[in-house]
């Protein structure tokens, strides 16, 4: 929730001041690939957020593709992110201390969610992967799923491009409805950051008011 809020202020920030497009375009692009493959190794950073937030501002663009150039940097940098983080979590199944990643994979998928994502996994297949990376603290029970089955990285690889393309499709989407709501983009910026932290937190208050 830090995250998310720090996130929401630093993009309100950038998107006042109004630099130039060709300076946003040229810090802009890399810094959210950057941020969003950190994300994927490091599950703290809010990369649903950045995403929608920086199609809030290629909405309110002029330049030509602003909104396919988030789209593409995206889901690629949640891509080599997500294969990265599988790609270790298999060393550390294979070696006997196993490793700080899968300890990191680990701590993330509870019991309950890891043992529901390995029957739907068994059930379903490349199906459950891709809709993981849809539901909020989805995504790494059912990487966990997948290690615990030995699949290969290449296998992994397969299910998980579409899955990051329908991630970084998802989260766009919202950012343009943030964004086509206000003149302008910081206002645009701040309720699309709200309006992923209420899908995040939606999961948990289901899980709570069913027990």
């Amino acid at each position: 929730m830090r995250w998310t809020a720090a996130a929401a202020t630093l993009a309100a920030a950038a998107t006042s001041t109004a630099p130039p497009q060709s300076t946003q375009q040229a810090v802009g692009y890399p810094s959210l690939f950057l941020l969003v493959l950190v994300g994927a190794l490091v599950p703290v950073v809010p990369t649903g957020a950045l995403v929608s937030s920086a199609a809030v501002v290629a909405f309110h663009q002029t330049a030509p593709f602003s909104l396919a150039l988030v789209f593409v940097t995206a889901s690629l940098a949640a891509f080599l992110g997500d294969a990265t983080l599988y790609w270790l979590g298999r060393r550390g199944m294979r070696s006997r201390g196993g490793s700080r990643w899968l300890e990191a994979i680990r701590v993330r998928a509870p019991e309950e969610r890891l043992a529901r994502s390995r029957e739907k996994l068994a059930e379903h297949g490349v199906a459950v992967l891709v809709l993981s990376r849809l539901v909020p603290a989805g995504r790494l029970p059912v990487m966990l799923a997948c290690l615990l089955a030995e699949w290969p990285l290449r296998r992994f690889t397969r299910g998980n491009l579409p899955a990051c393309l329908a991630w970084a499709l998802t989260y766009q989407v919202i950012g343009v409805l943030g964004g086509s709501l206000f003149d302008e983009p910081w206002e645009g910026v701040v309720a699309a950051v709200a309006l992923t932290v209420v899908i995040s937190a939606v999961p948990n208050a289901v899980r709570r008011f069913s027990r």
